[in-house]
């Protein structure tokens, strides 16, 4: 039996791929999700999918760079079910570009994503945790955080930052498990906001071996279906044929 049943599970970055394909997976597994994401069209969709296949969803918008923001979406999750689990830290962006095309905006955002947002995350969910004596935290990182490429440093820098904080949290916690999730090349909507002609041209050339988000979600899947004292800390999930 997985350990999955009646768990409620928090996931951001829930409107499209990884945070999507994990969501059904979970829903079809038992679980109760909680799916947040600025897109509320899409997950109001994915909802009623997930109802119309005699799964248990509820939505509500959040914007991962606003602490507030992230709090409200956790405390959603608790108040409609009475606890929280499991929160899947798992919004992200990926506009890459080399280090002199200055695109200072652009870091800024993926520093308010992916670092922030995996904060803010957190902050949200620790205290309900450690008040109900248990729970896990998911956070998706990427191969990134284990080899940097060009165009890719600041991208990869903030992956690094959500390993760094993943493993300093497990290594704090107690009754909390934390798992780092780190994919190769997906082929998903991240990277949608490139905007500099030759990183567009490098991802091109790496989907051309790529992940598909079902294969993530499995990966997910599996660290939350452990026993409550076993943890999964760190997942890296790459295609047999591919070599980055």
């Amino acid at each position: 039996m997985l350990n999955v049943e009646n768990k409620v599970i928090a996931i951001t970055g829930a409107s499209s791929g990884i945070g999507e394909a994990t969501a059904k997976l979970l829903a079809q597994n038992g679980a109760k999700v909680v799916l947040g994401a600025r897109r509320t069209d899409k997950l109001e969709k994915l909802v009623e999918e997930i109802h119309a296949s005699g799964g248990t969803a509820e939505f509500k918008a959040v914007d991962v760079t606003d602490r507030a923001d992230v709090k409200a979406f956790v405390e959603f999750a608790k108040d409609t079910f009475g606890r929280v689990d499991v929160i899947f830290n798992n919004a992200g962006v990926m506009p890459l570009s080399p280090m002199n095309a200055l695109k200072v905006e652009e870091w800024d955002t993926m520093i308010n994503v992916n670092i922030r947002g995996v904060l803010n995350g957190i902050a949200a969910g620790l205290p309900i945790m450690e008040a109900q004596g248990g729970g896990q935290f998911i956070n998706t990182a990427s191969i990134g955080a284990h080899v940097v490429v060009p165009t890719g440093a600041v991208y990869c820098a903030t992956k690094y930052a959500v390993w760094a904080i993943s493993e300093g949290l497990r290594q704090e916690s107690k009754n909390i498990r934390v798992t780092t999730i780190s994919p190769g090349v997906v082929e998903t909507e991240l990277g949608s906001d490139i905007t500099d002609d030759s990183a567009k041209d490098a991802l091109k050339e790496f989907r051309k071996t790529a992940l598909t988000p079902d294969m993530i979600a499995r990966a997910v899947l599996h660290a939350v279906s452990q026993p409550d004292d076993v943890d999964v800390n760190e997942i890296i999930v790459r295609l047999t044929a591919s070599a980055f």
